[in-house]
């Protein structure tokens, strides 16, 4: 089987072993300014952890740029303490909210109407947001055809043979996009995540359990080695 036949073989097993969030089809999921302090939330924490500071945050706040840029830092720090690293995480969402209300009249609909790569560079001009926060954005917000590569999407790919070990963000996206089509793009984002998550993690891969093992051939790489060299080397990272 070629390359694009396996990609998509994956794909289908991954879709019949996990399921999509439910938070993806909601309102506060596709409105930018909203879908990108999530983002700057999840940054080094879990999903329930960052939910719970959204949460937090949404109580005290309207998450608009304006609210937003008007808040003392400290306030903020309280409210989103819980998804961990609160005092660089408020500087950045009152950063970026300055930022997007100073140089976009508050707005970041122009994510809806302008190319992707326009709309991309856009995004990445406001401090903090790099390419993976931009295509998170851009992605969920408005559908265009980006996928975003989080640090298990990276993970897993290079992994499945994808990306070489050596490929930056923007050869893995590229590599992505190339073998999905652009429907599948959401999908591939977040059920690499759960891969990674579940059973393609860090240290230690779980390459018994993982629904894909067949068609990894990293996992078929170590199912042939030692016992003593996989423990040595606890996979990727």
């Amino acid at each position: 089987m070629n390359e694009e036949e396996r990609a998509k073989k994956i794909l289908h097993i991954l879709k019949e072993n996990f399921t999509l969030p439910e938070w993806i089809s909601s309102a506060r999921a596709k409105e930018p300014f909203q879908t990108l302090i999530r983002t700057v939330l999840s940054q080094a924490t879990n999903d329930r952890n960052r939910d719970e500071a959204f949460k937090n945050l949404s109580r005290r706040y309207s998450i608009t740029p304006k609210d937003l840029a008007e808040a003392d830092v400290k306030k903020i720090e309280e409210v989103i303490r819980v998804g961990g690293l609160f005092r660089n995480k408020s500087r950045a969402i009152r950063e970026v909210s300055l930022a997007v209300l100073e140089r976009f009249n508050g707005s970041l609909d122009f994510i809806y109407s302008q190319p992707l790569s326009e709309a991309r560079g856009k995004l990445m001009s406001l401090p903090g947001v790099g390419p993976k926060t931009a295509d998170v954005v851009l992605l969920f917000s408005a559908g265009k055809s980006v996928v975003p590569v989080d640090t298990h999407v990276n993970r897993v790919s290079k992994r499945l043979g994808f990306a070489s070990p050596k490929a930056d963000y923007e050869e893995i996206r590229q590599r992505l996009e190339s073998l999905y089509s652009p429907k599948d793009y959401l999908a591939v984002h977040l059920l690499l995540i759960a891969l990674g998550r579940s059973d393609c993690r860090a240290r230690a891969p779980l390459h018994d359990s993982c629904p894909i093992k067949t068609l990894c051939p990293t996992a078929q790489l170590e199912a042939h080695q030692p016992s003593s060299d996989r423990q040595s080397r606890g996979g990727h990272s």
